[in-house]
């Protein structure tokens, strides 16, 4: 029988744990900053309507909406006319080029979103949209598309026919939250949802250059999980994000959310518990908790399960209105951070209206494994103001910025042990409606950090959707 435990020795220290538990690199010395740059218009009047609190062309699961590439920056969304567009600038231009696809959104529905990927290994622009548990459409660009993208015209004719499978290869009738990821090899993984809300298991699939294979379903939506208000019995894995690191990792933090609102003290709250983390050494194959312990095999019937032991690393009851599908990220050295959120205690331990309380009382927390393999988590001192979620950076000295609702950014260095959150930029000049499309890649290419953004609107009004540009530490 698997037990449900907490990591042994691994028990989070407060924000005020000592800072030299949280020894870095030596080029840590140079602090956070941000310097807007620019900002440049993709649209002016981009598709507006809220359902689940969100926006279709801003969600944070949206892996990627916003990437660069070998000198040149991609993104993507639905116009007024619900439209699919592609466009692509030259990093610093202030105009993009834009591709309308054949396909138009079929629902109103902010969970289907455009992800973009990349395969490194054949040049190809991969792009996966427009599915709520049910069937997705698929993209794929031509060879060398990305590698040789200045003397490629920017045309319908460089992408393909959309597609309603992995080029034949179906995966599920119950398709969610698509998000790719480049291997160090070059190729390009697949992660995504099968099932829906309250019953999902997180499956993968991967591109070699030239054939697609699905890899099967990693994690479980079987057993039981109690609180001390009552029990479920099924229950789906949100994932914070999926990222290798440095050194090939693979690493996952996520939080379950169970099927049967029994497990609430009230049942306008959420069933969001816990934040867990998990890695893979062998490109997802196998996971294992922080222990090291193998606690799930991709494709098996030995799948991770909220039953198993040692994921969790920091625990928290169902009452708090703990969001799902935050962020993460990994530092120059391999070791995972995360954003999370809720409502801590001191405001009640019991939430009885899931956004008014959030948006009232919500906190953004910021969860990191530091060099001593011990887990800290600080909370960030801002208040949300908002249900929306908060999307967190790493720049190349290992500071944290944390970009909150509304285009807010705070930081943190490495130096302090990131126990220094600060608010740099209040976003009062954005208009911003909520969260963010962060350009995940671009912090790496050339230290900006870069996010797609959508205007407030009401209702279904169209608004603008832009991209700013903030130039981080050389």
């Amino acid at each position: 029988m698997r037990r449900r435990t907490l990591l042994a020795g691994a028990a989070l220290l407060g924000a005020a744990a000592t800072p030299g538990l949280a020894a870095g690199t030596a080029r840590a010395a140079t602090g956070p900053s941000v310097s807007k740059t620019g900002s440049t218009q993709l649209d002016a009047t981009a598709v507006y309507f809220v359902s689940y609190d969100g926006l279709v062309n801003n969600n944070s699961f949206q892996k990627n909406g916003l990437l660069t590439y070998k000198g040149y920056q991609y993104a993507a969304w639905y116009t007024s006319t619900k439209n699919a567009v592609v466009a692509r600038r030259v990093l610093g231009a202030t105009t993009w080029s834009t591709i309308t696809l054949s396909h138009t959104l079929k629902s109103d529905d902010s969970h289907n979103v455009i992800s973009l990927g990349v395969s490194k290994v054949d040049g190809r622009l991969h792009l996966n949209m427009d599915s709520h548990s049910d069937g997705f459409f698929y993209v794929k660009s031509i060879a060398g598309l990305l590698d040789n993208p200045a003397s490629t015209a920017w045309t319908s004719a460089v992408l393909g026919s959309v597609q309603t499978s992995l080029d034949g290869v179906a995966l599920t009738s119950q398709f969610t939250y698509p998000q790719f990821i480049a291997t160090p090899e070059g190729k390009l993984q697949l992660s995504y949802r099968v099932g829906i809300s309250g019953n999902g298991r997180n499956a993968l699939a991967e591109y070699d250059g030239s054939t697609w294979t699905a890899l099967g379903e990693w994690t479980s939506s079987t057993g039981t999980y109690t609180s001390t208000h009552g029990s479920s019995t099924a229950r789906n894995m949100y994932l914070h994000g999926i990222d290798y690191d440095v050194n090939g990792r693979l690493h996952a933090f996520f939080t379950w959310r169970e099927q049967s609102a029994a497990v609430m003290c009230n049942s306008g709250g959420i069933t969001n518990h816990d934040t867990g983390y998990v890695y893979s050494t062998d490109r997802g194959r196998s996971w294992r908790n922080d222990a090291g312990t193998v606690v799930g095999t991709t494709g098996s019937s030995d799948t991770v399960a909220v039953t198993d032991g040692g994921l969790v690393v920091d625990s928290l009851n169902p009452d708090h209105s703990l969001m799902n599908q935050e962020s993460q990220s990994t530092d120059s050295t391999g070791l995972p951070h995360a954003i999370i959120s809720y409502v801590p205690g001191r405001f009640g331990q019991c939430t009885t209206n899931y956004v008014s309380d959030r948006t009232a009382n919500g906190r953004a927390f910021h969860v990191r494994k530091n060099s001593s393999g011990t887990w800290q988590k600080t909370e960030i001192p801002i208040a949300l103001n908002s249900t929306q979620r908060t999307k967190l950076v790493l720049d190349k000295y290992d500071n944290a910025y944390a970009v909150l609702p509304y285009g807010r950014i705070a930081a943190a260095s490495q130096s302090s042990g990131y126990t220094d959150w600060t608010l740099l930029y209040d976003g009062s000049d954005l208009n911003a409606f909520g969260e963010v499309v962060i350009d995940e890649l671009r912090v790496k290419a050339d230290n900006v950090l870069s996010f797609m953004y959508q205007e407030k609107s009401s209702g279904t009004t169209p608004s603008a959707l832009h991209v700013v540009d903030f130039a981080l530490p050389a």
